[in-house]
């Protein structure tokens, strides 16, 4: 009994070791650890990824055909176009078709049609097409023959599609492009600060000139078709479009025909022609010379040699002359007159003595024909252009009053036209020479500054800007190439000066024409003139090639224009500069007053040949 008991016991003994100690618990903790980990993982792409993967998945099935807007139109005053839009053949190939088994045979035979070295074909793709939603250009401008040779492989090339394009034209190449500047495709600079402004790789931007300072105006607004693709890329239906925001179209203050007779003048000439109506401040004409042909950066592949020869050709064609500072020669004693006159120290009877030279601090300044003009009084010596007389105005007022006047009327900073790289010029003061020569300022300082030499540094634009003040009576204009900037047309600073002053001045310039260094330009072909010339000393190299001068205004009593030529390394101003600006007069007053002048002599002789 008592073994059975003990077989009983034995055979009810707990033998299982599955689950003891609490093993089966860590089973079920450990399951539902996993179960968490999987369902909160399916959480996390659901919840907190499932937006990405789902437009991933869409990117793959759907791609954007982004569509360029067209560039705003710019015309010149009289509706005349400048600057427009052309729409060339460009091939665009599909991303990654690089990366397919048919690239082999696509590849080689798109480099042979295109005449494009494969690798360069690639490596534009790698560079856009890893990235790209949509197609990348590879080519533009294509020529019918290539046109009609990627249509009959079509079959063959089938990541490859002829699209066309909006392209920057300028049909009158050369003769606006200091104004009108140019479009180029964004650096990797400048699309990394204009991404944010909806900028894409491959766009074009204004680089220079109107078409940089209105790049907004003219841009427009991208659109394009969402289009639902293949596996291969292939699209399928269109799903979406958004059509594309042409730019808005803007007109300049530019005179078309004045602008072309600008040209036609300075044509052989290294320098810069500005006309302006000097009631306003508006830009009839601005000539920079050497210039360039802006339709080059419009080309994908423009020559490497059209472009060396523009970015860093002889002379610096891409430097527009008429923003860059010059000495102003003798067109600053129109300066140096106010000064003198408003000073109180000298009336407008003041006759002075002139002198072949004359000899201050133990420097001798001469007198530009050697010989002195007698004693004269402030209109004769404009007239003449006497340094002599001025040199000893200089003495008279002394620097400060002198550099005051310089600066009322302009001078030392920008004038605020609409157009980016203008200089400042430069105003010597006793402050610049302390710290530029470490000197104080000297008399010999003052007399050059009054015939426009020494340190002293303006733009042709500031010149104009000058002139204007004597044309309009007595205000400072703002100079401008929009026609629509309303607050440009009607800014005016007065230049307070005593009306004496100022007739002083406009008689001195008209006496120029009539009997003075100008005199040669005193023609029938025009209304009265009055102007100023101007010879700048200067050096190429060693060798001394003066800086040609000529600013005139006209109707000499009711100015509408006034031209300023300069000419640099040319020569005399009133036998290169001022021959310029009678052109430029005879075209202006000849276009607007047809019969009213008697035609120029050029005209004349081509009727007899």
């Amino acid at each position: 009994m008592a073994l059975l008991d003990s077989l009983s016991l034995g055979g009810n003994k707990d033998t299982r070791t599955v689950g003891k100690n609490s093993q089966s618990i860590f089973f079920i903790i450990f399951t539902l650890i996993i179960m968490g980990g999987i369902v909160s993982r399916f959480a996390f792409l659901q919840l907190v990824e499932g937006a990405n993967y789902r437009k991933r998945a869409q990117a793959n099935r759907v791609r954007t055909i982004l569509k360029q807007p067209e560039r705003g139109n710019i015309f010149d005053q009289n509706g005349k176009l400048l600057a427009t839009t052309r729409y060339p053949h460009s091939v665009y190939v599909w991303p990654m078709a690089h990366t397919r088994p048919a690239w082999s045979k696509v590849g080689p035979l798109l480099s042979q049609i295109l005449k494009i070295p494969q690798e360069d074909i690639e490596k534009t793709l790698q560079e856009k097409g890893y990235q790209a939603g949509t197609l990348v250009r590879i080519a533009r401008d294509l020529s019918l023959e290539q046109v009609t040779v990627l249509k009959e492989y079509e079959n063959e090339l089938k990541d490859v599609e002829i699209h066309t394009e909006a392209v920057r034209s300028y049909p009158h190449g050369k003769d606006f492009a200091h104004v009108l500047g140019y479009t180029r495709e964004l650096t990797a600079e400048q699309f990394a600060k204009k991404k944010k402004d909806g900028y894409r790789l491959g766009d074009v931007i204004g680089q220079k000139g109107i078409e940089k300072t209105y790049e907004k105006i003219l841009r427009g607004e991208w659109g394009g078709q969402q289009v639902e693709v293949d596996r291969r890329g292939r699209p399928i239906r269109v799903l979406g479009e958004k059509q594309a925001k042409s730019g808005k179209d803007i007109k300049l203050t530019l005179n078309f025909d004045v602008q072309k007779a600008a040209e036609n003048a300075l044509t052989g000439y290294n320098g810069a022609i500005v006309a302006m109506n000097p009631n306003d401040g508006s830009i009839l004409a601005m000539v920079s010379h050497p210039t360039f042909d802006p339709n080059i950066f419009s080309e994908q592949r423009p020559s490497p040699k059209a472009l060396a020869n523009i970015l860093a050709g002889k002379d610096y064609p891409l430097v527009n002359r008429a923003l860059s500072a010059f000495p102003p020669a003798s067109t600053f004693k129109i300066v140096t007159t106010a000064a003198a006159l408003e000073s109180g120290k000298y009336s407008t009877n003041t006759i002075l003595q002139t002198y072949p030279s004359l000899t201050v601090a133990g420097v001798t300044f001469g007198e530009w024909n050697r010989a002195g003009f007698g004693r004269i009084g402030f209109n004769k010596a404009m007239a003449m252009s006497s340094d002599t007389f001025f040199y000893q105005i200089a003495q008279g007022i002394g620097g400060p009053t002198l550099i005051d006047w310089t600066r009322k009327f302009g001078f030392g900073k920008t004038t605020g036209i609409d157009l980016s790289g203008e200089a400042k010029g430069l105003v010597p003061d006793e402050s610049w020479k302390r710290k530029r020569w470490k000197m104080p300022w000297a008399v010999g300082d003052s007399i050059n500054m009054s015939i426009g030499q020494g340190a002293l540094l303006s733009t042709p634009l500031q010149v104009a800007v000058m002139f204007a003040v004597l044309a309009n009576g007595g205000y400072k204009v703002q100079p401008h190439l929009l026609d629509s900037n309303s607050e440009a047309k009607s800014y005016q600073q007065e230049v307070k000066m005593k009306p004496t002053t100022l007739k002083n001045l406009q008689d001195g310039l008209r006496m120029v024409i009539t009997e003075g260094t100008g005199r040669g330009i005193n023609k029938p072909t025009v209304p009265p003139m009055a102007g100023k010339s101007g010879t700048a000393e200067a050096w190429k190299g060693r060798i001394k090639q003066n800086h040609a001068w000529f600013g005139a205004y006209a109707p000499a009593d009711k100015p509408e224009i006034l031209v300023v030529a300069f000419a640099e390394h040319a020569g005399g101003g009133s036998s290169i500069a001022a021959p310029m600006v009678l052109q430029i007069m005879e075209k202006y007053f000849q276009q607007k007053y047809p019969g009213k002048y008697n035609k120029p002599e050029t005209e004349k002789v081509k009727k007899t040949n």
